[in-house]
């Protein structure tokens, strides 16, 4: 499987391209598609596994799609997603990936 059969948006697919990534790991793979249906989602996996790219490649394509239809209609922006860590070292390591994930997007604060 590629990341191309994960329906994910073209400012996310140029984003992995840059940051290297190929295909999906079994957790991204199983994880995507259930987060775009907007379905609740438990998961465990070893680090390494892709975990962050697993939630936050979804989140961030769902924050996408609501922020133009909310400027088409009001304007205005609102938070939509909220990141809690256990560990500062692993907020900077999130908060890095997301920030390359999102580079080609019209987000702020990722």
């Amino acid at each position: 499987m590629s990341f191309n059969n994960l329906a994910l948006i073209e400012p996310i697919m140029k984003a992995l391209s840059i940051e290297g990534y190929t295909k999906p790991t079994p957790i991204q793979e199983q994880s995507i598609p259930v987060v775009l249906s907007r379905r609740d989602l438990l998961a465990c996996a070893q680090t390494g596994t892709g975990k962050t790219a697993a939630f936050s490649l979804p989140l961030l394509q769902l924050m996408h799609e609501e922020s133009m239809e909310q400027r088409r209609e009001s304007g205005r922006r609102t938070i939509k997603t909220l990141i809690l860590t256990p560990t500062r070292e692993l907020d900077l390591q999130i908060g890095a990936s997301t920030s390359a994930y999102s580079n080609y997007m019209s987000l702020k604060n990722v």
